[in-house]
């Protein structure tokens, strides 16, 4: 018979009525799959942001590695990992480390499942599994690099641009001044450095991942950097790409209707996190079917 401070911590594990019913459907999916479950989930749609030091914990930051570890910790690796992933995206560097750590446990036994979006950062990290599920309800985004909160390509052309129009008619630098003057010294340099990361990191996962032993595997690759990175292809950052788009730019990708069960269950766990990150102060969910989770909180704002 437990004590008093057992039944305690058994109430605090069992957590709140939100955690129970996601966990249940958690289960519920890698019973379905028998593969291991883990979701990231921030809650960027659902929490007001009032302060840049909020948005970052929305994203894709280091503190992340710390959820992935707990919930990896313990989970027969052989089994592959299926990653339910709904995102903003976030730092190039962190999301690089965090897929270098995901293929050090899984190797290339990963396949990400998009029940609703996964932007920037979260695209390039499902660019490093070996499939993508996605519904017809889903969107990846232009993984083009932002620098400074500008993009990368949209800078560089727009200081070439500049160059060319002011060696061909010198009073154009009285145009160009003013424009130019909103950029730090070393950001054209800054701006090349991360359209050339960007470019050798994904197509890199691409080439030893989802096109591992494809003869084609580089010219598919390149296919994808194009349509997925080319601003003048994208248009915007914030452009949805759905399904269908996502395959005309030579990914691979699953189609979540193909399987009712499977979809069935991808959504109640969706719709089950998003709950959560709705009606309680959790800002971003990490957690694997047995239960184990990284759950963290709004941050409050620094004075």
């Amino acid at each position: 018979m437990p004590n008093w401070n057992d039944l305690l911590e058994e109430i605090k594990q069992a957590g709140s009525q939100f955690d129970i019913i996601r966990r249940k459907y958690l289960a519920a999916l890698h019973e379905h799959t028998q593969r291991n479950v883990i979701v990231y989930y921030s809650g960027w749609l659902e929490k007001p942001v009032v302060h840049p030091h909020q948005r970052i914990a929305f994203e894709i930051n280091d503190q992340d590695k710390n959820g992935f570890m707990t919930c990896i910790h313990k989970l027969d690796r052989s089994k592959g990992l299926d990653l339910l992933l709904h995102t903003p995206g976030g730092s190039m560097a962190a999301t690089e480390s965090l897929v270098t750590y995901l293929r050090a446990m899984f190797d290339t036994d990963i396949r990400t499942i998009i029940p609703q979006i996964a932007m920037s950062g979260g695209t390039m990290v499902a660019c490093a599994s070996r499939e993508i599920i996605m519904g017809k309800q889903s969107s990846l985004g232009p993984i083009d690099p932002q620098v400074f909160g500008f993009p990368a390509e949209g800078i560089v052309k727009e200081f070439e641009r500049a160059h060319q129009e002011i060696t061909a008619a010198p009073h154009m630098g009285a145009f160009w001044g003013p424009v130019l003057a909103k950029y730090t010294p070393s950001m054209y340099q800054e701006c090349n450095h991360a359209i050339d990361w960007c470019k050798q990191m994904v197509k890199e996962w691409l080439v030893t991942g989802m096109f591992l032993g494809e003869d084609d595997a580089t010219t598919k690759a390149d296919d994808v950097l194009t349509k997925l990175r080319d601003q003048a292809l994208t248009l915007s950052h914030s452009r949805h790409i759905s399904l269908e788009k996502a395959e005309e730019a030579s990914l691979k990708v699953v189609s979540l209707e193909d399987d009712d069960t499977l979809q069935d269950l991808v959504l109640t766990v969706h719709y089950s996190c998003i709950q959560t990150l709705s009606s309680t102060p959790a800002m971003k969910i990490i957690e694997n079917h047995l239960g184990k989770a990284f759950i963290s909180q709004m941050p409050i704002p620094p004075q």
